[in-house]
């Protein structure tokens, strides 16, 4: 008759500090390379626009489409072991990481900037240039805020997918919360209390921010 497993959560209690160094790790990633994404997003969508000359335009689609089409996996791993070789700087593996989540994020995000934007009725900068609004007024004026509501779902939505893409940086030695279930794993010999309580952790950051964002697309929707 076959055994059943044992259950030990208790097991993990000594490791609680390991995998609160590692949700930090993880928390870290997320933060600043949404808050960089953004930035990067916002500049690469806004020369994307149709009015953008084609010798900036096509080149940044290109470069958009590279980063989006390629996984984020292969990215992370070409970010540490080739970029430093390309430019000659030794790069940290949490460096490394920094600058491929930085560009994956900022390649979805200025689809949806762009998206946003182009979503804005034409007339709109026909209007504005009609009163004798310049062009970088009628942006911020009229033009943005109108824009702003149609991206917040899909931002928050591919915030959420960022919080979990930084799983990856594991395969790199980076000491965030999947890294540190490793760690304890050899340690204790527990994988399916670790990694279930890893989930859970997850679960309990992700499960709330789904929630908002469900929220606010029922908000948008209603008010339109």
């Amino acid at each position: 008759m076959q055994n059943i497993y044992a259950w030990d959560f208790g097991s993990l209690v000594p490791y609680i500090p390991v995998l609160w160094r590692g949700l930090q790790v993880t928390l870290l990633f997320t933060v600043t390379t949404v808050l960089s994404g953004l930035v990067v997003g916002l500049i690469t969508g806004m020369l994307r626009l149709p009015n953008s000359p084609r010798w900036i335009s096509i080149p940044i689609q290109v470069w958009t489409e590279i980063f989006r089409c390629t996984p984020l996996l292969v990215l992370l791993v070409w970010a540490y072991y080739a970029l430093p070789v390309l430019i000659g700087v030794d790069l940290s593996a949490g460096l490394a990481c920094f600058i491929a989540l930085t560009f994956y994020a900022g390649a979805f995000y200025a689809e949806i900037f762009r998206g946003g934007i182009e979503a804005v009725d034409k007339g709109q900068w026909e209007a504005g240039r009609a009163i004798g609004m310049r062009r970088g007024r009628i942006f911020r004026r009229i033009v943005l805020p109108q824009a702003v509501p149609l991206m917040i779902p899909a931002l928050i939505n591919q915030t959420i997918l960022q919080l979990k893409n930084t799983s990856l940086v594991s395969a790199v030695a980076v000491g965030d919360l999947l890294y540190q279930g490793s760690v304890i794993t050899g340690a204790s010999y527990r994988p399916l209390e670790v990694y279930t309580a890893i989930a859970a952790i997850y679960f309990a950051i992700l499960f709330p921010l789904t929630l908002v964002a469900s929220r606010v697309e029922r908000r948008l929707g209603a008010s339109k």
